[in-house]
C-alpha cells in the first residue's frame, strides 16, 4: 500500500483498524471501511464537496444505467493498458463509486483506490463497494507516495497537475474524461438564450504524452425524475429557473445527448 500521512508525508502502515506513521499520527478506519485523510486545516469549508442531496441524485441517475456506456468505455481502456497484476490505480474525485467499481471489476488483480473530498460520498461508496479502498482526501494533496501509482482516472474531477506528476510513476497512465461539444445541449437550451457548444479542451499535461483519444456520444431518453436527477448533477443546476425544474419533473420523457471525450496520457 502506498498511502502517506497528509500531515508529515511519511508512509502510513495499517495496524488493525488504524493507519499510523512513524511520527505517531493516527487515522482510524470508519466502520464502512474508508479512512479520512483530510485534516481539518485542509478542508477549506465545513463540509467540502457535493452535498448529500446531490449525491443521492447522482446515485439514482447512475443506477438507472444512462452512463453505462461511459463506465464500460473507461473500464475497457484501463483493462487494455493496465491489465498487469499488482497495478495500483486511483479514481480521483470518485464520488459514490459508480465508475470505481467498474474499474475494480475490469482489473481484478489491481489495488483500487477511490478518493473524494466529500465525506458523504466516500461513506456511500465504501458501504456498497467493499473491494475498493476509499479515502476522504483532497485532490490538491494526494495522500500517495512519489511514483507509486500505475494510473489515475480523472472524470470531470479537479486536480493538482503537480501532484499527478509526483504520484504517477514513469510509464504510468492518466485517463481523463471531459465533455464533448454536444454534451447535454438540450439542458442548455432550457436555461440559456443561446446554446454554446462545449469548446474542445486543448489540454497538455507537463511530463505526459497523449497516447489515445476516443469520442463517445449517444442519445438518452429520460423520465422526468431522471432528467431532474441529471440536472442536479450538472453545473447548470445553479442557473436553472424554478419553472425549468417543474417542467422537467412533470414531463413523461426528455431526450438529450451524452457526449464525452476520453483521453489517455502516459507519464514520461
Amino acid at each position: 500500500m502506498s498511502l502517506i500521512c497528509p500531515l508529515c508525508h511519511q508512509p502510513l502502515l495499517q495496524q488493525a483498524n488504524s493507519f499510523r506513521c512513524d511520527a505517531g499520527h493516527q487515522f482510524d478506519q470508519a466502520k464502512e471501511g474508508y479512512v479520512n485523510l483530510l485534516p481539518v486545516q485542509h478542508k477549506g469549508s465545513r463540509e467540502p464537496g457535493d452535498s448529500a442531496e446531490m449525491l443521492q441524485a447522482r446515485r439514482a441517475f447512475l443506477d438507472a444505467g444512462h452512463y453505462q456506456p461511459l463506465r464500460a468505455a473507461v473500464a475497457g481502456i484501463l483493462a487494455q493498458h493496465l491489465g498487469e497484476q499488482g497495478t495500483q490505480l486511483l479514481d480521483l474525485g470518485c464520488g459514490e463509486g459508480y465508475y470505481t467499481a467498474a474499474m475494480a471489476d475490469a482489473l481484478p488483480q489491481a489495488q483500487l483506490f477511490g478518493l473524494d473530498v466529500a465525506k458523504a460520498a466516500i461513506r456511500m461508496a465504501a458501504k456498497r463497494y467493499r473491494a475498493v479502498k476509499f479515502c476522504v482526501a483532497s485532490s490538491q494533496r494526494l495522500p500517495f507516495a512519489d511514483a507509486s501509482l500505475d494510473g489515475v482516472v480523472r472524470i470531470y474531477a479537479p486536480c493538482n497537475e503537480d501532484e499527478l506528476s509526483r504520484a504517477i510513476k514513469a510509464g504510468g497512465y492518466l485517463l481523463t474524461v471531459t465533455p464533448g461539444p454536444h454534451h447535454l445541449q438540450q439542458f442548455k437550451a432550457l436555461i440559456y438564450r443561446e446554446v454554446q457548444l462545449h469548446a474542445a479542451e486543448e489540454k497538455v499535461y507537463a511530463g505526459f504524452r497523449q497516447v489515445d483519444q476516443q469520442n463517445l456520444n449517444y442519445s438518452m431518453t429520460l423520465s422526468g425524475s431522471e432528467a431532474v436527477s441529471l440536472l442536479q448533477m450538472t453545473p447548470f443546476a445553479w442557473r436553472a429557473r424554478e419553472e425549468v425544474w417543474q417542467n422537467l419533473a412533470a414531463s413523461s420523457e426528455f431526450n438529450c445527448d451524452a457526449d464525452f471525450v476520453l483521453t489517455l496520457w502516459q507519464r514520461d
